[in-house]
């Protein structure tokens, strides 16, 4: 316990930093001597507060996301990146923006929910029926999937001229995150609350159908309820942010290196360093090319490209 209220507490400290970098000048001392009418707080109220929220909510639900297909594949190479799940909720936002352009997020949020969880659902059908005789073929196989989803999502986007903006959600870039445009975030921090209340349940789902129909738990419905909080999660962030790759596989990895397999146990850690790694990426790019920002899907990009080999060659000797 000592260790995760330490945890907690770099958490807000990063969160506080995030709070007084940017082009405008907001620092403690001008917020002390302005009125909440002038620059300095309504900076603070409308846009750097949201962000920072932001920051927090998306890294907490895509880490937490990204554990739960972990144990649902039985695999630890597989998270929403790597299932087909994120192309498929883009395909979803794609869809609704031709059918009903000025739909709200909400309705946006919601396609691409729908979308997401076929999308997974496909996954996790095509991996019954191939044998699969490496853990690398698992996140092979998701990419594959994925990477035909993207196409055709690519193609219609140009038969339509919607290029441009399929590029917001494909990218993800906190930067024009302002109050009123993130609140659906919101709802991912209420999936990790449930994903955590029913951790024990994802717990013994991952040790397989046979395993868990013995303890007398259904699994199709624990399986469902996974890839539905696998798919929301998946579909607010991509809708609010953009697409953040390899969140998911790396911060759960990391955690079970030092606190194990248990669901419970695990994903108040997964929740702190998946936000705190969202944070401490946002700060790098903010500051890297100051006053110029580089998207955080750039940056995280970057940096879990390099964790994601690590756990590749970590893991080879034992696959072989």
């Amino acid at each position: 316990m000592p260790k995760l209220i330490i945890g907690v507490l770099a958490v807000l400290l990063l969160a506080i930093v995030s709070l007084f970098i940017g082009v405008s000048d907001v620092t403690p001392m001008s917020l002390f001597s302005s009125s909440p009418e002038d620059r300095p707080m309504q900076v603070l109220l409308i846009s750097r507060i949201p962000r920072t929220l932001a920051l927090i909510l998306s890294g907490s639900a895509l880490a937490v996301a990204g554990l739960l297909m972990q144990m649902l594949a039985r695999n630890r190479f597989v998270e929403p990146g790597t299932a087909g799940t994120v192309e498929s909720a883009i395909f979803g936002i794609l869809l609704i923006t031709i059918l009903w352009p000025a739909s709200p997020l909400l309705a946006k949020m919601l396609a691409a929910t729908v979308t997401a969880l076929l999308g997974t659902a496909l996954f996790m059908q095509i991996l019954r029926r191939i044998p699969l005789r490496s853990t690398l073929m698992v996140p092979l196989v998701g990419i594959m999937l994925g990477g035909v989803i993207a196409s055709v999502t690519d193609f219609f986007a140009y038969r339509l001229d919607l290029l441009q903006t399929l590029g917001t959600w494909q990218l993800g870039d906190f930067s024009a995150v302002l109050r009123g445009r993130y609140e659906l975030l919101w709802v991912g921090a209420l999936l990790v609350g449930i994903a955590w209340y029913a951790a024990d349940r994802f717990t013994v789902a991952g040790l397989g159908q046979d395993f868990t129909t013995n303890l007398g738990l259904n699994y199709r419905r624990v399986l469902t309820l996974g890839l539905s909080i696998v798919a929301m999660v998946t579909a607010t962030v991509v809708v609010s942010v953009g697409t953040i790759p390899f969140l998911g596989l790396i911060v759960p990895n990391l955690v079970a290196m030092a606190v194990g397999d248990n669901a419970r146990r695990a994903i108040p850690w997964i929740v702190l360093l998946g936000a705190g790694f969202l944070l401490i990426c946002d700060i790098i790019g903010r500051v890297i090319r100051f006053p110029y920002e580089i998207p955080i899907g750039t940056v995280f990009g970057v940096i879990g490209s390099a964790l994601f080999l690590y756990l590749l060659l970590r893991r080879r000797p034992a696959d072989a």
